[in-house]
């Protein structure tokens, strides 16, 4: 699965490029602290993959704490098709820590 770095992220969004962020984080994750991406919890990647989809074939970043919810989340999608993503490695971790 591919993945980005939290500087190449900031870069490529102050940069201006067209990149979807889904967090797969928890509602109560999203609210502490997020990087304005759409809140869709890992539990409820499945069943929007049809939403996720309808969202072309930008690059889409999924992150959450460390990255371990959103390389799932990677896998799920990857299944239905979806291969246009990309995990934040280390997640908000790593993003926090830049």
């Amino acid at each position: 699965m591919k993945e980005i770095t939290a500087a190449e992220l900031k870069r490529r969004l102050d940069k201006g490029d067209e990149i979807v962020l889904i967090d797969v984080r928890e509602p109560y994750e999203h609210e502490e602290f997020n990087i304005g991406g759409e809140l869709i919890p890992l539990a409820d990647i499945v069943s929007n993959v049809g939403r996720i989809k309808e969202m072309g074939n930008k690059d889409i970043v999924f992150y959450c704490r460390s990255g371990n919810r959103s390389s799932m989340a990677q896998k799920m999608l990857a299944v239905h098709g979806i291969t246009n993503t990309l995990n934040l490695r280390g997640g908000m971790n790593s993003w926090r820590d830049m």
